[in-house]
């Protein structure tokens, strides 16, 4: 209901992929070929990408993930995630769809979440200030949180509540251990709102991110 993973072998056409459900999240890999990973969710719309392996602000690129369907995804013939006789693998979330206003925190939050099954996509834009605090749009304090830059070059942030609050941040565009960059201002998630440092790679004034 909430979420699958979905193999299949490229073919350089236009194709529809089939789940059992409308995914809000897709993440695609190629199985056998050094593509990078491409990740796509239904707030920044098909086509928009960012990288795991990269920190590249988000980009339209035509003829990848075209669209999100009722029951799956469309795929263009971009070699990513089509090429012909290449083996992919798409790991697939279904959110909230269309996303709504939060204000739960001080920075007022897009959110799409499903509260069934503790996943969220949040959009926010940051201002730089130490504490502040983001509605996720879940009913507990999320154990796992990912954040990237959506409109400029920066690396992923990710807290995870095994690794506390002091050592704060993994990424997963690098192979360097956990450190206090002070994204998440030292502080756990509630079960409204996450917490942010006053730092670019979380939380740069005016710039858009994407959790």
């Amino acid at each position: 209901k909430h979420f699958d993973a979905v193999i299949w072998e490229g073919d350089s056409s236009t194709r529809s992929i089939q789940l059992p459900f409308s995914p809000d999240l897709v993440w695609i890999k190629s199985r056998d070929a050094a593509y990078f990973n491409y990740l796509y969710d239904t707030y920044r719309g098909a086509g928009n990408e960012l990288f795991t392996n990269e920190t590249n602000a988000a980009s339209d690129v035509a003829n990848t993930l075209t669209a999100f369907n009722e029951n799956g995804f469309s795929l263009g013939t971009n070699n990513g995630q089509n090429a012909n006789n290449d083996e992919y693998v798409a790991w697939c979330w279904k959110a909230g769809g269309a996303a709504v206003s939060n204000g739960n925190g001080s920075i007022t939050s897009s959110v799409s979440a499903n509260t069934d099954a503790g996943f969220s996509i949040v959009s926010y834009t940051g201002n730089l200030t130490a504490g502040a605090t983001v509605g996720h749009g879940l009913t507990s304090a999320p154990e796992l949180i990912m954040v990237k830059a959506r409109d400029f070059s920066q690396t992923w942030h990710v807290k995870h509540s095994s690794i506390g609050n002091n050592t704060d941040s993994l990424s997963l565009d690098t192979t360097a251990a956990g450190i206090n960059y002070n994204a998440w201002n030292n502080t756990a998630p509630t079960s409204s709102v996450f917490s942010l440092g006053p730092i670019n790679g979380t939380n740069k004034s005016g710039n858009d991110y994407i959790a």
